[in-house]
């Protein structure tokens, strides 16, 4: 008999304790619910070391307060922080509860350093190496952009190649404006003072030191090419094993019949519309035409 009242005392204990639980369950999830847990306020801010040119309120606003679900309890902090992070600019962010009805963002901007396959194609490349989709007009606003390009995928590499092509040509006082990845996995590039540079395929670490080497040679020899040529190289193919080709502009190459008059002692035409076409011709023979250096 003694047993079987400890018993019966155990089991209402524990009910009552359920019932407390309940109750308290209840009791929280009433409060959870109340209108001061409502999310009022939303700070925006920059990550350590970073600042927010192109955050706003507005696109903020737009592209995700709306997104989000729920109260200061109640709120999915992993989706929360995924509709930051669709606000253009924004590359990634970091989201904290503030009691009682706030939320704190940490924001890191994107850092455009190119457009990606054209302006045309809407989208820029950060310097991570990551295309994203942004106002291109704004992004100018900030800097100079270089003229990213290659196969899908390889955005690290030629973000890559572009901070090594700018170490290359600093001697020459110029840097790449341009930097594209064929898909032949060749690499071309254009740099600020004009010439368009072919440098061949990199597929392996053999191609990657041989272009190297073939850079180096060319700036070493700059100063020999532009006395020779003049400072306004179009052109250079690097893709030759023991030296390169050049084009300059404003080069002129003769007709036999314009050496012909030369030889006798005659002058060239200088104005008028024969003059044009001739000047017309030899500019179209300079531009297939090419000097190799060795």
């Amino acid at each position: 008999m003694w047993h079987n009242t400890r018993l019966l005392n155990a089991v209402a204990t524990a009910l009552y304790a359920l019932l407390a639980l309940a109750a308290l369950g209840v009791g929280a999830m009433w409060l959870m619910q109340r209108p001061m847990f409502q999310l009022q306020h939303v700070r925006v801010m920059p990550m350590a070391g970073s600042e927010l040119r192109h955050v706003n309120v507005p696109s903020v606003r737009a592209n995700a307060l709306v997104k989000l679900r729920g109260n200061f309890f109640t709120l999915n902090l992993d989706e929360a922080r995924a509709a930051f992070e669709s606000v253009p600019w924004v590359r990634r962010a970091s989201v904290r509860r503030v009691w009682p009805n706030g939320l704190l963002v940490e924001v890191q901007e994107h850092e455009a350093l190119g457009t990606w396959g054209g302006n045309d194609s809407g989208r820029l490349v950060n310097t991570y190496g990551e295309v994203f989709v942004a106002n291109l007009a704004e992004a100018e606003d900030d800097t100079d952009l270089v003229a990213l390009a290659g196969p899908e995928g390889t955005e690290q590499d030629v973000v890559d190649k572009l901070e090594t092509m700018t170490e290359w040509f600093k001697p020459l006082n110029a840097e790449p404006v341009s930097v594209t990845l064929t898909d032949r996995y060749a690499w071309r590039a254009r740099l600020s003072n004009g010439t368009v540079i072919e440098f061949g395929r990199e597929l392996n670490d053999d191609d990657r030191s041989a272009l190297a080497a073939r850079a180096r040679r060319f700036v070493r020899a700059w100063p020999q090419v532009t006395q020779r040529w003049g400072g306004q190289i179009e052109y250079a193919d690097l893709r030759y094993p023991n030296g390169f080709a050049v084009r300059a502009a404003g080069v002129r190459f003769l007709t036999d019949a314009q050496a012909a008059v030369l030889a006798k002692g005659g002058k060239l035409p200088s104005t008028g519309n024969a003059a044009k076409k001739t000047n017309a011709a030899a500019n179209n023979k300079a531009t297939r035409s090419t000097e190799k250096t060795r």
